[in-house]
């Protein structure tokens, strides 16, 4: 009788293999953490829908609300989490990352808080991640900020804060609510396209057209649910710019 697996992260309390992987391409090895929830009212049958080889989905690992955690796919394997998605240079990011589902409702469920236990386990997984594959802070990212246009999780609800204080990913103080000059769908002008480089330059895929059109507005509108949850509406005021350009400054360096 052959042993059981023993997950790669002692944050996970076993292996639940999904059959969903294959090889990383182009030799890529995994330099970015995202972070999914599953958007599915029963927790079992999204475990059960990751590991169904029907599916065509999968992830690295998964985390119940009260903490418990499995790991689905080998670290070393390209789990198929990301689906079409992008950011900065990288367009396959199935292949540059390692995916986490945090079982949760999702928005179609009410977008209730995430239990405390179940953030404490993934502030655990996290960090041994991120330590072990050296992975920058800025690339610890949702799924909303590399598919903008299809994609809301982890939510506006998600405690980015905590996880950075926990030692995972980048964070800056959101700029305080104010009156004051805004950009939002139908403004056009080389604000929009200063705008619209600075969301470019921090990794979001835009173009820089000039318009503020529909995918600027879904672009924001992830930017906030990240980085500035407060208020989500994809409108680009005072508060939302001056938070992106904290978060430009502040930037780590790249990990030697």
């Amino acid at each position: 009788m052959s042993e059981p697996l023993k997950p790669e992260s002692p944050a996970a309390a076993k292996v639940f293999p999904s059959p969903n992987h294959g090889e990383r391409k182009d030799g890529r090895r995994p330099d970015m953490l995202l972070l999914h929830y599953t958007g599915m009212p029963v927790d079992g049958e999204a475990l059960q829908w990751l590991c169904n080889p029907v599916s065509q989905v999968s992830c690295h690992y998964f985390v119940f609300p009260d903490g418990h955690t499995l790991q689905l796919v080998p670290e070393a394997r390209r789990a198929w989490h990301a689906g079409v998605s992008a950011w900065g240079e990288d367009r396959d990011l199935n292949s540059c990352s390692i995916g986490i589902e945090i079982a949760h409702p999702g928005h179609d469920g009410g977008l209730p808080p995430y239990p405390d236990a179940q953030i404490a386990a993934l502030e655990r997984l996290c960090l041994d991640i991120v330590r072990r594959w050296r992975i920058p802070a800025d690339r610890v990212l949702g799924h909303s900020d590399v598919a903008p246009d299809r994609k809301r999780d982890p939510g506006e609800l998600f405690p980015w804060e905590r996880l950075h204080k926990a030692g995972v990913g980048h964070w800056a103080r959101p700029a305080a609510l104010s009156d004051g000059r805004f950009f939002s769908r139908g403004d056009r002008g080389t604000p929009v396209e200063a705008l619209q480089a600075m969301l470019g330059l921090y990794g979001y895929d835009l173009r820089i057209t000039g318009a503020f059109d529909e995918a600027t507005e879904r672009v924001v509108t992830a930017f906030q649910r990240h980085f500035r949850p407060e208020r989500v509406d994809g409108v680009a005021d005072a508060s939302t710019i001056t938070t992106l350009r904290d978060l430009i400054a502040s930037r780590p360096g790249p990990m030697s």
